[in-house]
């Protein structure tokens, strides 16, 4: 069996309440549903913070449009399609 850790934290009593919900209707207990929902997090967190990341490579290697290049190519695909 892995190995888990002990955390505390507070919530109001109007998200303990609807966590109490979702626990009875999924036979889970308060404990599991946390740990899904942080486990989660985590994991979009740690993905979108990846994403950032790569974004930043990308300009650092100079690989990006500016606004300014972006608009004008846009105007550029707009007056060719206006004019066919």
């Amino acid at each position: 069996m892995s190995k888990t850790s002990v955390i505390t934290a507070r919530i109001d009593p109007e998200t303990l309440a609807a966590l109490d919900v979702l626990g009875e209707r999924q036979d889970r207990s308060r404990a599991w549903l946390v740990g899904q929902a942080i486990k989660r997090y985590v994991e979009e967190e740690a993905a979108f913070l990846a994403f950032l990341k790569e974004g930043e490579d990308a300009i650092d290697r100079g690989d990006y449009v500016t606004h300014e290049e972006l608009v004008a190519e846009l105007r550029a695909i707009r007056a060719e399609k206006h004019a066919a």
